[in-house]
């Protein structure tokens, strides 16, 4: 994995040249470079990196792809879409968002009253707006205000309940009344993580029962007509076709039912979201079986098929896959801030006048390893390596001649991994794994990386730079929080190595990709580490800009976020800091002044 992957998850979002990570777009900035000069102005944690042309390039592929199969399947609805807000809620990613989408009325989806005013700000009123999730009598109110005030908006109704809501809302007020959809709960169930999006014992959608139940209920309140759309979700990051063919059949004759029950104004069918993003960065365990132009075709296909065979309208589709838009665009970058295995440096050695016989060895072993003797050399180390530790046990040799076993047999096993490189065997792979470098890094991963602790979701990781040279070191990563949870073990079905470094001569930084969904949202403050200093990167032919940089908390306010005060922890730090013997009274009186 000597590109660790690049042709399998960047989507040729990037390359490698002379040694570092590019942006494969226009004038291919190095991340180091743009990473190295956000530094020189102070900022030393983990930095997130947004890169708004990789969202508008998710979205232009999104409706091209579905307006080429609309033409070629000569089919008469619309293509539309909206991003979910649950997926990223942070106003650069969404203010880039509703930017790059304008030109397609790109609109959003709501889950939660906070949710829905922020939609009603950020979109224009050509823009669709659909709600989702629990509705109590204040959010649909809302939505008639939203309506009331010209927003394109559709309140999605997840069950009998909340139809009764609206209607009595609309019997109260003079308000205009939002167009409605009905989530219907699909027999059919989807793939991957969250596949129990879908099927009868899902947690939202109206069975066969309750959507009859449901249009009765509109025909006796004279509001069939708002009846706008129908909408199925079969789970996030759906990795397999299959299922998906499977519910538009299912959701495309509920779809053509309804029209012929009377309900003429339904003209929609939301598939949710889904779209799959691919973060593995090996062959032998890619998720996602298909593409973007299948899945549109596919789409496009099969309800152009249904409504044909049953002579009704095309419906418009829409779509709601937030993680395919945005994953890609943010990428966290942190330095290494220490490799564990530099304990065995060779300056450590120390030894006696008369060494233990079996160090004398060990000292012959390190200094005459070549390519010819190597696997056997090798194996002498690990067998005195063994007898060490046994006469350590018995009191036989004393923690120094340990010491120096440790470091020579390390450093053994080390020059014969890097000599069979090339020609890797399964011991020497077994015996990689047994041995890996854990390189601490400067993040934290429930603040970071929260679905890798929570759902062990993979993200694509790699350095910036040495990428000429070969990665050998089987890498584990270490967080600087306090958990044993905060790491990514080394996983031999989907290896990470890395570079050996000299940390003191260079600095290593490491990309953690895709992680532009839910990350941000979920991310929880596990031993008080604050969100990364964050900036948004615009390129152009001739360079790029940094810009919206929104550095992480001081200490003092993360204390204030979570409810201290701040001024009373400055007061009292300062106030002990006086009574103590360690400071001078110069140093006294002044802090008395500002206390």
């Amino acid at each position: 994995m000597q590109e660790f992957g690049l042709d399998i998850w960047a989507n040729n979002n990037f390359l490698i040249e002379n040694g570092q990570l590019k942006l494969n777009y226009k004038n291919n900035p190095s991340l180091l470079e743009i990473t190295e000069e956000i530094r020189s102005s102070g900022a030393r944690g983990p930095i997130l990196l947004r890169f708004p042309h990789l969202i508008k390039k998710q979205i232009d592929s999104l409706y091209n792809n579905f307006s080429n199969a609309i033409v070629q399947n000569n089919y008469k609805g619309s293509f539309n879409a909206v991003f979910p807000l649950k997926v990223n809620q942070y106003p650069h990613a969404v203010n880039a968002i509703t930017r790059e989408g304008q030109e397609y009325n790109y609109g959003l989806e709501a889950g939660s009253k906070a949710e829905l005013l922020l939609a009603m700000h950020k979109t224009s009123h050509q823009a669709n707006i659909t709600v989702n999730g629990f509705k109590d009598k204040e959010m649909v109110t809302l939505a008639f205000i939203a309506a009331q005030s010209g927003h394109n908006i559709t309140l999605t109704i997840e069950g009998l309940n909340e139809l009764k809501t609206i209607i009595d809302v609309a019997k109260q007020t003079s308000l205009s009344i939002p167009n409605i959809g009905i989530r219907v709960r699909l027999h059919s169930v989807g793939s991957g993580a969250w596949a129990k999006s879908g099927g009868i014992d899902a947690k939202f959608g109206l069975t066969a029962t309750e959507i009859i139940q449901a249009v009765k209920l509109l025909q006796t309140s004279k509001l069939l007509n708002k009846l706008s759309m129908i909408h199925f979700h079969i789970g996030s990051q759906m990795e397999d076709i299959a299922p998906l063919k499977k519910a538009l059949r299912e959701a495309g004759n509920i779809y053509a039912e309804l029209r012929k029950m009377g309900a003429t104004s339904l003209e929609n069918i939301n598939i949710g979201g889904g779209l799959a993003v691919e973060y593995d960065q090996h062959s032998s365990t890619k998720s996602r079986n298909y593409t973007l132009e299948e899945f549109s075709s596919s789409v496009v296909f099969l309800l152009g098929e249904i409504m044909d065979t049953k002579d009704v309208k095309h419906p418009n589709i829409f779509t709601e896959s937030g993680r395919f838009i945005i994953a890609s665009h943010a990428v966290l970058i942190t330095p290494v801030l220490e490799l564990f295995s530099q304990d065995y440096h060779e300056d450590f050695l120390n030894f006696k006048d008369k060494n233990p016989p079996l160090i004398d060895e060990l000292i012959d072993l390190n200094k005459l390893l070549n390519d010819s003797n190597a696997i056997e050399y090798l194996h002498d180390a690990l067998d005195h390596m063994e007898s060490l530790l046994t006469l350590f046990d018995l009191g036989y040799i004393d923690l120094q001649d340990r010491s120096n076993g440790e470091i020579l047999a390390h450093n053994i096993i080390k020059k014969a991994l890097y000599l069979n490189s090339s020609n890797p065997t399964i011991e020497l792979e077994q015996l990689q794994v047994k041995i890996q470098e854990r390189y601490l890094i400067n993040a934290s991963v429930f603040q970071s990386l929260p679905d890798y602790w929570g759902i062990n979701q993979s993200f694509p990781i790699m350095p910036l730079n040495h990428l000429n040279e070969k990665a050998n070191r089987a890498a584990s990563l270490w967080d600087i929080t306090c958990d044993s949870d905060g790491e990514i073990a080394f996983n031999p079905q989907k290896p990470l190595y890395l570079h050996d470094i000299d940390l003191d001569a260079d600095d290593y930084f490491l990309g953690f990709f895709n992680v532009g969904a839910y990350q941000e949202t979920l991310g929880m403050d596990h031993n008080l580490f604050t969100k990364p200093s964050e900036y948004t990167i615009f390129i152009d032919n001739k360079g790029y800009k940094i810009d919206n940089a929104c550095e992480s908390k001081s200490i003092l306010d993360i204390l204030d976020s979570v409810g201290y005060s701040k001024d009373e922890i400055l007061t009292k730090l300062k106030s002990d800091l006086v009574k103590s013997d360690f400071i001078t009274e110069k140093e006294k009186k002044r802090y008395t002044c500002t206390t």
